[in-house]
């Protein structure tokens, strides 16, 4: 059980020697010789506003806390001026419950909901659209230098997508700095924990770049403006209703960016262009994701 207070910051980085986010499994490779691979685990994770059944999800498990909590704001179930009391982790019944000051009920909201092109559980709701329509994000920059920092330190540091694969993931970032850093085996997964990471530690989101290993769709566009967050970095490409979004609400959007490499196709005013390119280095092989040549 996690009781809803003031606490400090943690920096939240991945840890791929934790055992209960892989498994090891025998198979069998090209040349018929026995291998044993990691892979990443699913657990379901049912959540519980009150005494309302919200949604199952299928997650690695780490914490649940976050992505109870941001899954809860970027459904806009939740307000960011809400008094969460409490949040219940029960690790027995793979359930996590969300207790607010004022009881609500969202059955109408769950009617309402539509399929996304998101991983395993992704949803978004009819009205997430109208609540992204008022937000006035920020007038942030965006220095290259910055980028190509954050994209080499997040390419290089430890995670579950270079020790077993088939994973998302999303970083907050300062400046070229990864503050939070977090894995699932769906991109939206790992964007909710740093929604309910900001949430839960009062981090101000209006200095923020938020950087994924996904594709940059309508739903990671909504998430990301919902979070107060200015830009959005993708080492993959684009949809073209993601585009049309963040060209409505002002998102600084950035995508193929690997190596040298990048694409702006929204928020352009943002970027300023201070890093000389000759002193950055292609990306290695190591960390290229399947597919990516057919984006370039």
């Amino acid at each position: 059980m996690m009781k809803i207070e003031k606490a400090p910051v943690p920096l939240i980085v991945p840890n791929p020697d934790d055992p209960r986010l892989t498994e090891r499994v025998a198979g069998t490779d090209q040349t018929g010789a026995a291998v044993e691979i990691r892979v990443p685990v699913e657990r379901p994770l049912t959540l519980y506003l009150n005494a309302q059944e919200i949604v199952t999800m299928m997650t690695i498990g780490d914490y649940p806390e976050y992505l109870a909590l941001g899954y809860l704001l970027n459904q806009n179930m939740l307000k960011y001026d809400d008094v969460v009391t409490e949040v219940e982790y029960h690790d027995d019944l793979d359930v996590v419950v969300v207790r607010t000051e004022h009881h609500t009920n969202f059955e109408a909201k769950l009617k309402k909901r539509t399929q996304t092109s998101g991983c395993a559980q992704g949803t978004a709701f009819g009205d997430l659209l109208e609540a992204v329509e008022s937000v006035a994000l920020p007038k942030a920059e965006l220095r290259t230098s910055w980028l190509y920092q954050m994209t080499q330190t997040i390419n290089t540091m430890p995670s579950l997508y270079l020790e077993a694969g088939a994973i998302h993931g999303c970083v907050l970032c300062k400046e070229g700095t990864p503050l939070c850093y977090t894995e699932d085996v769906g991109r939206h997964n790992a964007v909710d924990k740093i929604a309910g990471w900001i949430y839960r530690h009062g981090v101000d989101s209006g200095d923020k770049i938020l950087y994924t290993t996904g594709r940059l769709t309508s739903e990671m566009v909504i998430k990301t403006v919902r979070m107060g967050i200015p830009i959005l970095v993708s080492r993959s490409g684009f949809t073209a209703w993601g585009v049309e979004l963040a060209r409505q609400v002002g998102l600084t959007l950035i995508g193929r960016t690997r190596g040298k490499r990048f694409i702006a196709l929204s928020g352009q005013e943002r970027i300023v262009f201070d890093q000389n390119l000759d002193y950055v280095e292609e990306e290695s092989a190591r960390h290229k994701r399947k597919g990516e040549a057919r984006d370039d």
